[in-house]
């Protein structure tokens, strides 16, 4: 039957609950079986050169600036997907317009620059920088804090391209064309898995990481959420992420000269491992840590992940999911609690998520405080809009069953994370 909505559920802006009684093996919609049968029958290739020749047409624009290894590091990504047999031709097709699309928008800012070389002197200056793992009220505070017209954040469309092509500006009706791909996309995946929304919605204005424009460097994380690539993850490990954050400061530069001299609001979970970096870059930022029960993080990242492997993979593993990720949450936490100190504490704030919702703004004024920001009223009244247009559930709820989707209970999971629990503020969650 697929997922189920309880439209009765309760809960303040809840609009139903979501049961998945297919989660492991789906059962397709009409639509869904469509696109896997248009797309099974070619053969995704992913040629390197090819890519390559795309994105330079694209870009009007020939210098990867390849001086520091990149080359390396794209064939390992494209070689990392290749790897992953159990992808549908979809997802191949995905990921090698990603590939391509980013190596566009790299080809771009390195032209960008070269025609502007003052970009690369533009400061970025006390953010805010929001670190904790998904489903722990990152996206939620961030979304918060771009509320304040004061600050500069990345709005998803933004995410995806950067940087625009030469040539391409607003149409007649002054709408960027890379919003308008976006919102196709946003579009066609609200067609296709429409449970996203209450999961993860990514529309085009919302507020998205940063590690997007990492992977303008093929330096981030965030291949690992698309496709199984444990070797990717290895290799990314061993990267010097200094020189890497270095770039998204650039990245950042840029943006900053294309859309407004404006302070910035930055959140990623990928940061809580690569704090060394992240405050070498970004030495006078203001840091806040969201801490959730990593049992509440897992189940909904592995729930998220197979409901969206019935489109991405030929068959949905429920124990690779619950073995992958419980380790890589693991090691995210293990490195946060070891390099937590690196952010000093008149300049950071930890925050469980139980003490989070509904207490937004103390945390606020605290933040602004240890920031040294000025909290206007005007900023306050704009956080309360916000805040009364967002609540919680707002697009609905999953119902999550770790024992009837993956075969282990909270508690015996949670016997893991210990570590975490005895450094930071978490409440075990039912």
């Amino acid at each position: 039957m697929g997922a189920s909505v309880d439209t009765a559920a309760g809960g303040t802006g809840d609009i139903g609950d979501t049961d998945f009684d297919d989660l492991t093996s789906p059962t397709l919609t009409d639509v869904q079986r469509q696109v896997l049968d248009f797309t099974e029958s070619r053969r995704i290739r992913l040629d390197v050169d090819q890519m390559l020749a795309e994105a330079i047409d694209r870009a009007g624009a020939a210098d990867l600036d390849d001086t520091d290894g990149f080359g390396d590091r794209l064939a390992a990504h494209v070689a990392a997907i290749d790897g992953d047999t159990g992808l549908t031709q979809l997802t191949r097709g995905t990921l090698r317009q990603r590939v391509v699309r980013l190596l566009r928008n790299r080809l771009s800012l390195t032209d960008l620059v070269k025609r502007y070389p003052e970009i690369e002197s533009i400061p970025i200056e006390k953010p805010f920088i929001v670190v904790g793992m998904p489903r722990s009220g990152t996206t939620h505070l961030v979304n918060l804090i771009a509320a304040d017209p004061r600050r500069r954040a990345l709005p998803y469309w933004e995410s995806q391209e950067p940087i625009p092509a030469r040539g391409q500006g607003p149409d007649i009706f002054g709408v960027d064309p890379r919003y308008t791909r976006t919102k196709q996309e946003h579009d066609a995946l609200m067609v296709t898995a429409p449970v996203v929304a209450a999961m993860h919605d990514r529309f085009p204005e919302a507020i998205e990481e940063e590690v997007e424009l990492l992977d303008l460097d093929m330096a981030s994380y965030v291949l690992e959420w698309h496709a199984r690539v444990p070797d990717w993850r290895d290799y990314y490990l061993t990267l010097d992420q200094h020189r890497h954050y270095a770039y998204l400061k650039k990245v950042l530069r840029a943006l900053t000269f294309l859309r407004g001299p404006r302070t910035w609001v930055l959140k990623s979970p990928q940061h809580g491992e690569q704090l060394g970096p992240l405050m070498a870059t970004f030495p006078d930022a203001t840091v806040v840590f969201t801490h959730r029960d990593p049992v509440a993080v897992i189940q909904s990242a592995i729930t998220m992940m197979a409901y969206s492997d019935r489109l991405r993979r030929n068959s949905i593993d429920a124990a690779w999911l619950l073995d992958y990720w419980s380790d890589r949450v693991q090691r995210l936490l293990r490195a946060c609690v070891r390099d937590r100190a690196l952010v000093p504490p008149e300049r950071s704030i930890d925050v469980g998520f139980h003490r989070l919702n509904g207490n937004e703004m103390p945390l606020l004024e605290e933040l602004y405080r240890r920031g040294e920001v000025e909290l206007t009223s005007e900023v306050r009244g704009r956080f309360q809009q916000y805040l009364d247009g967002n609540p919680r559930g707002k697009h609905g709820r999953i119902r999550y069953d770790l024992q009837r989707h993956f075969g282990i209970s909270a508690d015996r999971l949670r016997e893991r994370f210990g570590f975490y629990f005895d450094r930071f503020d978490v409440r075990a969650e039912s």
